[in-house]
């Protein structure tokens, strides 16, 4: 069963994010589930450091990108979401390549929402694990 309460597609989500850091970063939608949402970003002269490494807030953006999409698009119609709180452990570095994250609703409540974001690099060695709470916003 879905838990989406909004027409969603991954044309859609890319098209939303035109202009924006999102984008900027070159970070992509690729995947929606009935009850997840995944994404990837680049590993390159827009994402390092200056070691040479995915930028630890790199990764933040793409939690965030995934967690507040996922939790807008599974809210009621007229309701919106904003982060509240995330957290991220940075477990393994990447230096090239992609990574990719998928986001998963731990909760899904009338006021807030909870999303668990696991990021990997193309070996599929998790390097990064966020949770991201969301307040779901009634229309005014």
């Amino acid at each position: 069963m879905s838990i989406w309460k909004k027409p969603i597609s991954v044309e859609a989500l890319n098209a939303h994010s035109a202009n924006t850091a999102v984008s900027h970063l070159g970070i992509e939608i690729t995947e929606i589930g009935d009850d997840f949402v995944c994404g990837r970003v680049p590993v390159d002269e827009r994402t390092r450091q200056p070691f040479g490494l995915l930028h630890g807030g790199v990764s933040v953006v793409l939690a965030e990108t995934l967690g507040s999409l996922g939790a807008y698009y599974s809210s009621p119609e007229g309701h919106t979401a904003v982060g509240l709180d995330i957290n991220a452990n940075h477990l393994r570095s990447a230096r090239s390549g992609w990574v990719t994250a998928k986001a998963s609703a731990v909760h899904i409540g009338r006021t807030t929402q909870v999303w668990q974001i696991d990021m990997s690099n193309e070996a599929g060695e998790l390097t990064c694990v966020s949770r991201i709470t969301m307040a779901v916003l009634a229309p005014r």
